[in-house]
């Protein structure tokens, strides 16, 4: 009989491959307690692992760079280890990929627009990955961007390991997480193939971009402070402002969009997405678009109401038009 094991809430396979490489199986080596953040491990047998994994009571979780190699860390502790935790669905994947980014300020990660999503991304047969990227009050600019784009070169080089399409891999964000998705939408490259490391020879250009009440603006009258200062600091460059304002940055190279915002939202104004949806138009960038006139700002996948909960099925159509529900 297998055990209710919750490994992913007591951390047992925690942000850290243990040893600093995960086993042939995917799974994390199991010790009686980890040596990064000192969880002991539940009695379990290993028949009892390939059954919670065979639940999903166990994902695959990723470091964006090897042990000591990590762009910027501070540290070894959680908060300084970038990661991205696999989410296969359940019966054969697609072949299309979606990286999910949490909202939160640029100062935390808001739970509900991360597993919730690609459980989501999941019953549409897409395989989600949720990122881990780092923020405020430790990191800044250009390190949460600069995860994003790693994560996407992973995705990208090692697609194989998960039957994936390399040119079939989306981006999703909420809020601040949305912010960072223009940002990846519009600050990227064809990778370098003169790098020793294959993960950084892949391109960072996203296939697809999925913004939900983003912040996009730095500047002007609806600017989100908030998000501004945590990632840029209390009185940042002008130049480097306009460079994250991502209505002034879209050109015809900016992946296909997909956007949804509440005109009462009183946290991020619905311009940050009306003022994007036309700098894509500007620029001949293909793009859908929901706008409702309720909500205000946080709502994830949209609960039980019966008009914000439309936009996950308004996104499914959406991506099933662009190639990427098969």
């Amino acid at each position: 009989m297998t055990k209710n094991l919750d490994l992913r809430e007591a951390r047992v396979f925690c942000s850290f491959v243990y040893g600093g490489e995960p086993n042939g199986g995917g799974i994390w080596w199991l010790k009686d307690s980890c040596s990064k953040c000192k969880t002991t491990a539940p009695d379990t047998s290993w028949e009892e692992l390939d059954a919670a994994m065979a639940n999903r009571s166990v994902m695959e979780i990723i470091r964006l760079w090897p042990d000591g190699q990590t762009p910027g860390a501070q540290g070894e502790g959680a908060q300084d280890i970038p990661t991205i935790t696999v989410y296969p669905p359940e019966g054969a994947p697609n072949g299309s990929s979606v990286i999910v980014c949490p909202g939160g300020g640029y100062g935390t990660l808001a739970p509900h627009e991360g597993e919730p999503v690609a459980l989501w991304l999941n019953s549409a047969g897409i395989t989600a990955f949720v990122l881990r990227y780092r923020h405020a009050p430790a990191y800044q600019h250009p390190i949460p961007l600069g995860d994003l784009q790693r994560a996407i070169r992973t995705v990208r080089s090692r697609g194989g390991e998960w039957k994936l399409d390399a040119y079939r891999i989306g981006i999703l964000g909420f809020s601040a997480g949305g912010h960072l998705v223009s940002s990846a939408s519009t600050h990227f490259d064809a990778g370098n193939p003169d790098s020793a490391d294959p993960i950084e020879r892949a391109g960072s250009r996203p296939d697809a971009a999925i913004l939900i009440y983003p912040v996009i603006a730095f500047d002007g009258p609806h600017a989100h402070l908030g998000s501004r200062t945590n990632l840029l600091g209390e009185s940042p460059d002008e130049e480097l402002i306009r460079y994250l304002s991502s209505t002034a940055q879209v050109t015809p190279e900016t992946p296909p969009s997909f956007l949804v915002h509440s005109i009462d939202d009183r946290a991020v104004p619905v311009e940050n997405s009306l003022e994007y949806a036309l700098a894509l138009s500007a620029n001949s960038v293909p793009f859908a678009m929901q706008i409702y006139e309720y909500g205000g700002h946080g709502y994830g996948l949209g609960g039980d109401d019966p008009v914000l909960s439309a936009w996950p099925r308004e996104c499914a159509a959406w991506l099933r038009a662009r190639g990427f529900l098969g």
